[in-house]
């Protein structure tokens, strides 16, 4: 194995490229993609058995808003027509439920 190969690899995360690449990634699709699931799943479990509540609240957190953001975006909606008030509700309501169980978690609840 050559040092330029190594490098040749390294340039595959130039900042440019990564962005790109999660500008061009869809929610639907991403919560679909077996590796994101397996790869949330191992986290949790790992951050669960090691009682990492910063960690496992944080993932469940991020998790909770890309499935409730794909599946509002799933309803027909989009940003350019505007959110009917059904889409907002679940939205707004969804994300409200969120921050506040993760605000329990951290903050209220004890050992």
């Amino acid at each position: 194995m050559d040092f330029s190969t190594v490098i040749d690899f390294l340039k595959q995360f130039e900042t440019s490229k990564v962005m790109t690449y999660i500008q061009a990634l869809e929610l639907k699709e991403l919560m679909g993609h077996p590796y994101f699931l397996a790869g949330i799943g191992v986290t949790a479990i790992i951050a669960f058995l090691m009682k990492w509540r910063l960690l496992l609240v944080t993932v469940m957190s991020i998790t909770g808003f890309i499935y409730l953001l794909s599946y509002t975006l799933a309803q027909g909606v989009s940003l350019e027509k505007g959110l009917p008030a059904d889409a907002l509700a679940i939205l707004v309501g969804g994300g409200a439920f969120i921050v506040f169980l993760a605000i329990y978690l951290l903050f209220i609840r004890g050992e």
